[in-house]
């Protein structure tokens, strides 16, 4: 059996929702923004999965990029790449009535994924090593 655990994707048309609320300020960061989220392209996650088909390989992978990342980092970074002001910050409690308990624990207590198993086993080499290159190249 193979499954995949794939990051937050990006790519064409894959984020366009979250970067239409942060143009209108609707997407703050929740309480300190210390949860991590790991990411992915398309693109990236389309090789992995390709890769794991023609090698029939079986086990769990973690399809992300080389930098998992607090909210605190990655929030603010896709709003200026969209052109838009920096996110509002919000306190949990507020965030928890809004978006719910599932929202505020991905933005305050998220972990990150390492990708090591998939890069070794698959072979698996990145376009995209960081989602910094890719939200920039994404949106520019």
């Amino acid at each position: 059996m193979r499954v995949f655990v794939a990051g937050g994707r990006y790519g064409p048309g894959a984020i366009d929702d979250q970067v239409e609320l942060l143009r209108q300020r609707k997407f703050p960061l929740v309480g300190d923004g210390a949860g991590y989220s790991s990411w992915v392209h398309l693109d990236d996650a389309a090789r992995a999965t390709v890769l794991a088909v023609e090698q029939k390989a079986v086990g769990v992978f973690n399809i992300v990029d080389d930098e998992p990342a607090p909210a605190s980092a990655w929030l603010p970074y896709l709003a200026a790449c969209a052109g838009a002001k920096k996110p509002m910050r919000v306190p949990r409690w507020l965030a928890r009535l809004l978006a719910g308990e599932v929202a505020v624990i991905m933005m305050t207590e998220g972990r990150g994924f390492a990708n090591g198993k998939a890069k070794r086993e698959l072979g698996w080499q990145l376009r995209y090593p960081s989602w910094r290159q890719g939200f920039k190249e994404e949106l520019s």
